[in-house]
């Protein structure tokens, strides 16, 4: 989301906060500005273990940087080889055996082999495992060491998912060595190793020359971490950063459209923005309440007035790119009047009164102030209450102690969490956990289709949350840096492939 299960990445004085950033820095040179690069990021992340946090914050800075996995998703959304350099799958579907790459050290010295991807494997589905993505390893019953180079994982059932599913950044691999420092000095097989993090400013890579890959172009990299829009603003436009991936100020998007120092891109995102709802808390534990939120909420409006027209309305908790989208935006029309109805129904004819705790990202501050004002029109009274990332991981995401919130789900494919017990939606459906259960074990396409499709339909009907709009990726970079991406079918920056041309 804006935290990664959740996964988020997510306004003031601009003149300030961009002379903070150039005092930090210092102005590029053109020499040195060929081989290092400046990238902003709205969020800090917690930490930099990406087996441990919810936070995409983390997988955008280590994502392919310093952490791989056996596979890895590749900017079009696709598997890909990464440490695995291949694999086969047993007649019966319930063995994967991977081929491992030659030659890969972690950054420490230290050679890997499939020892490691054991060891990896087994603490992500421990019962003390702290995984955010554990129910990833679910299906899988042993991981066995087959010799240094190969190793098998055998699974409980067939599953069609294992190979995406080992691309997250939650199933990276990591050293027993170093597994319990990762958090503040991550050590992975990746094309950059850590080099240093001031805190509240920058995270510092830079290329790790015993890189078993091709090695990158970049030098150095530093995270610069600007949540203040009109600072991050101020600091692409001075050229103290190279590059906003994920920009949050889309009202200054044309500006930068207009300047030939800068490219725009406008791309796709697994981001599912939601108004999430806490299924077991008063008024909204009953299905026609939420039905009725449902309805009251103008979306393009919403999408207008908070995003400035870059996003796309959605009806269910899926991303409309993905070939198995099942389009319920008509499911709920604006209609307050309905809305009004169905509050009655349930017996809450003069509305009730709640809280909207709302995370530091600007689709949600924004958003949040319009969705206040739509549900006043029916009767809801929202108490509007800020919170920074971290209270938002502890009270909404770990304890559940919300009564709505905003925030965008980024990722990939990840509908199956509304099968999880205890998630922080606090949602319970035998039907649902059903469909996803028979998913899991299915390989065939045209079934898995069309049974995510049936999933789609069943949290839409239900009203498990509000679907309100999949978040666009606008990046605004300088005009001569290339390789980064256009999409982000996961929550990514990886730089492996990005260099400065001289034009």
């Amino acid at each position: 989301m804006h935290a990664k299960s959740l996964k988020s990445r997510l306004l003031g004085f601009a003149g300030g906060a961009a002379l903070a950033v150039a005092a930090l820095t210092g102005a590029h040179t053109s020499a040195d500005a060929k081989s290092s690069l400046s990238l902003g990021m709205a969020l800090e992340p917690p930490h930099l273990d990406a087996t441990a946090g919810a936070a995409a914050a983390i997988d955008g800075v280590v994502y392919q940087n310093i952490f791989q996995g056996l596979t890895r998703i590749g900017p079009d959304g696709s598997v890909l080889p990464s440490l695995a350099k291949s694999w086969d799958v047993s007649d019966d579907g319930l063995t994967y055996r991977f081929h491992l790459q030659n030659g890969v050290v972690f950054h420490d010295g230290t050679p890997f082999s499939a020892d490691d991807v054991k060891f990896s494997l087994d603490r992500a589905r421990a019962d003390d495992s702290v995984n955010a993505q554990k129910p990833l390893f679910d299906g899988i019953s042993e991981v066995v060491v087959v010799d240094p180079q190969t190793v098998d994982i055998k699974l409980t059932s067939p599953s069609g998912n294992l190979a995406y599913n080992l691309a997250w950044g939650d199933a990276v691999i990591v050293s027993p060595k170093t597994a319990e420092t990762n958090k503040t000095k991550p050590v992975g097989t990746g094309p950059f190793k850590f080099d240093r993090w001031m805190k509240g400013q920058e995270i510092r890579i830079s290329r790790f020359d015993g890189y078993w890959g091709e090695q990158p172009q970049l030098d150095t990299a530093s995270f610069r971490f600007i949540s203040d829009p009109n600072a991050a603003f101020a600091a692409m436009i001075s050229g103290d950063l190279d590059a906003f991936p994920v920009y949050s100020a889309p009202e200054t998007i044309v500006q930068f459209e207009a300047d030939p120092r800068f490219e725009v891109a406008i791309g796709t995102t697994e981001g599912e923005t939601i108004l999430a709802m806490n299924n077991t808390r008063g008024p909204l534990k009953n299905k026609l309440v939420r039905q009725a939120i449902s309805h009251a909420i103008n979306k393009q409006a919403l999408i207008d007035g908070a995003m400035f027209g870059l996003g796309t309305p959605i009806g269910t908790h899926f991303a409309p790119h993905h070939p198995a989208y099942n389009d319920l935006t008509g499911l709920y029309p604006y209609d307050p009047a309905k809305a009004k109805e169905l509050l009655a129904q349930a017996g809450y004819a003069e509305g009730f009164s709640a809280t909207l705790k709302l995370p530091p990202p600007t689709y949600a501050r924004r958003g949040g102030e319009l969705i206040a004002s739509d549900l006043k029109k029916v009767g809801i009274d929202l108490k509007i209450v800020p919170v920074e990332w971290a209270q938002w991981l502890s009270e909404v995401f770990k304890e559940t102690n919300y009564d709505f919130t905003i925030v965008s789900h980024v990722e990939p494919m990840d509908i199956g969490i509304y099968a999880r017990d205890k998630y922080y939606f606090n949602y319970s459906s035998d039907q649902f956990k059903t469909l996803i259960d028979e998913l899991n074990v299915t390989v065939d396409e045209d079934k898995r289709t069309e049974l995510l499709k049936q999933a789609q339909q069943s949290i839409s009907e239900d009203a498990v949350n509000v679907y309100l709009f999949q978040l666009a990726k606008t990046g605004v970079w300088n005009a001569n840096v290339k390789g980064l991406w256009h999409n982000a079918p996961t929550p990514a920056n990886d730089l492996s492939q990005v260099y400065w041309t001289d034009n």
